[in-house]
């Protein structure tokens, strides 16, 4: 049953305690996430270092730079390949010339805030490239910007570990779950109201 347990955690606590034990299998998998800007699970991972299972500081190191490398390679794809995998992939088109466009206009406010929005994050990068943008002001901005996603994200998912420790005194009872389920899903829908307004534009 233990094996079982271990494999296929059957509470909140059992899986905080699994990250606990294969912490650098967790940050490397933080890393590959924040990089495809993974909102809901930087969440989590704020949530289970305010558990002790994973370290802050190195989880907020991790996801930033992490958030980082993954917006270079999608500029680096967009500069050099963006137009011909339009012209190969066209229902891609309307979604990322309209992020060109908004970057054309608010480059700076585009690069700070494009990870928030749920549909955006995952083209920016990408129509950044395929835009008139320096690297060099690219880099600066996107480094900048990934520190705040990552201080901001994992910061809300600790900070909600803190309230539902003062609300609930057993981490794996039912209500923690429902608590950590409704509070990822306010996230979510969060994101896709700002999704809503990026694409009036």
């Amino acid at each position: 049953m233990g094996a079982l347990t271990l494999l296929f955690p059957t509470d909140l606590t059992s899986f905080l305690d699994i990250i606990r034990q294969h912490g650098d299998v967790a940050y490397s998998l933080m890393f590959a996430y924040a990089a495809s800007h993974s909102l809901l699970l930087a969440l989590f991972a704020g949530y289970a270092a305010h558990s002790g299972a994973l370290g802050l500081g190195t989880l907020i190191a991790v996801c930033w730079f992490g958030s980082f490398a993954g917006d270079v390679i999608r500029f680096w794809i967009g500069r050099r390949y963006g137009l011909r995998l339009l012209d190969r992939f066209p229902r891609f088109e309307r979604p990322v010339q309209t992020a060109v466009r908004l970057t054309e206009r608010h480059y700076v406010w585009m690069i700070l805030f494009h990870r928030f929005p749920h549909g955006v994050r995952g083209i920016a990068g990408f129509a950044y490239g395929i835009s008139r943008l320096p690297w060099s002001t690219f880099l600066a901005l996107n480094f900048v910007a990934a520190g705040l996603w990552s201080g901001a994200v994992v910061s809300a998912g600790y900070a909600f570990g803190q309230f539902s420790e003062k609300s609930i005194n057993n981490a794996s009872s039912g209500l923690g779950i429902v608590m950590l389920v409704a509070f990822l899903g306010l996230s979510w829908l969060l994101s896709r109201k700002l999704d809503q307004i990026v694409e009036r534009y």
